[in-house]
């Protein structure tokens, strides 16, 4: 009896692979082999990406934050230390948003973070 390879099923998984590839340059988009293990790679940077998608925006939210601090008065780790001796519990993505689009309550939130220190002392 002849060996069964499911030929329909093992094709179609091929070219599913190589549909996937397509846009990738020479034999990567084109031949199996090369296009299974660019998209290998490209799995394994995407995934990379997306923990440093959360890192780069961190980095963003805190630099727009200091940058609002400073015009202010207050250097960013003052900023954040006022914040969390006066129990305000807003993340770095929600006060740069405030930063950016709502000054005044920015503005508000800087007076307490400055009154709240002064207090420390």
């Amino acid at each position: 009896m002849p060996r069964a390879t499911n030929a329909p099923a093992s094709r179609e998984r091929r070219k599913r692979i190589v549909r996937a590839s397509r846009g990738y340059r020479g034999n990567r988009s084109k031949l199996y082999r090369y296009a299974a293990d660019a998209q290998d790679k490209a799995r394994a940077w995407a995934y990379i990406g997306r923990k440093i998608k959360k890192r780069d925006f961190r980095a963003l939210w805190n630099t727009r934050i200091n940058i609002a601090a400073r015009a202010r008065g207050l250097s960013y780790s003052r900023l954040i230390e006022g914040l969390r001796k006066a129990k305000i519990g807003l993340d770095r993505k929600a006060l740069a948003h405030l930063a950016v689009t709502e000054p005044k309550a920015f503005d508000n939130l800087v007076e307490q973070a400055k009154l709240t220190r002064a207090g420390k002392s």
